[in-house]
């Protein structure tokens, strides 16, 4: 039987090998690395997830670091420095598509908070958000975050905001592998009847998004055709922040 000590120098050794690969590790994987039974890994990364130190890809997936360990990564890029560094690209945004631009930051423990916003260049536009928080299913810059690994997915049931939010856990999954695969999310009519939303990540130098940046307005001016357009325009601004905020591109580095 494992001692006190014993233990949290196993939990240690897990959370060090979660920490160190860049992709999700399963309980196999972990297990082999640390020399350990598959039973004691999983007691041990279960008491970790209960601390939000390492979190769980659709509950029984791969395991990454949680949002406590996300949210001291962060500190070294603070919310000020964000704000500021995005600004130009904001505005930009907020000229060339005329939509309300917004920023946001993860939030441990399934959400998001808003730091700065553009408004709309129309009289029909939508709400300031500044400093709120809302339930990351449901809107497009929470998509992001839960697909790259900023926020972990939420507990189900998922609550229905309006009749066209997504509450089944597997198709919010399939959602957010179609986002990792295209780059940005979209949430239409989800939080809001009417109201449409497109986000893609802010990357800093390493692990999930720092933020996020969104491009919100009523459906009847944001059609699928808008929305394809916008979504270039967000993701040049979003992918060339990321570099300046440090991040590598994909082929650096390769053989």
């Amino acid at each position: 039987m494992q001692t006190g000590t014993q233990a949290i120098d196993r939990a240690a050794q897990l959370l060090v090998l979660v920490v160190e690969n860049e992709e999700s590790s399963s309980v196999g994987e972990l297990a082999e690395a640390a020399g350990l039974p598959k039973s004691t890994v999983s007691r041990a990364l279960s008491a970790l997830e209960r601390q939000g130190l390492v979190q769980r890809e659709g509950g029984r997936g791969g395991v990454r670091p949680g949002p406590v360990l996300l949210s001291l990564a962060r500190r070294g890029v603070g919310e000020d420095d964000i704000v500021e560094r995005c600004a130009e690209a904001l505005q930009r945004l907020g000229d060339q598509s005329g939509e309300t631009i917004d920023l946001a930051v993860p939030v441990p423990g399934g959400a998001e908070r808003y730091l700065a916003q553009v408004d709309s260049s129309h009289f029909l536009g939508t709400t300031n958000w500044v400093g709120r928080r809302l339930p990351n299913h449901c809107t497009a810059v929470g998509k992001v975050f839960m697909a790259f690994g900023a926020t972990r997915l939420p507990k189900a049931p998922l609550e229905r905001m309006t009749a066209d939010t997504i509450t089944d856990p597997a198709a919010l999954e399939r959602q957010l592998a179609a986002v990792r695969a295209c780059g940005f999310a979209t949430a239409v009519s989800e939080l809001e009847p009417g109201l449409v939303a497109l986000a893609a990540p802010v990357f800093g130098s390493a692990g999930p998004p720092l933020a996020a940046i969104s491009i919100s307005g009523p459906g009847l001016r944001l059609h699928p055709d808008r929305v394809s357009e916008l979504a270039l325009l967000l993701t040049d601004e979003t992918t060339r922040l990321s570099v300046r905020l440090g991040q590598r591109p994909a082929k650096e580095g390769a053989a």
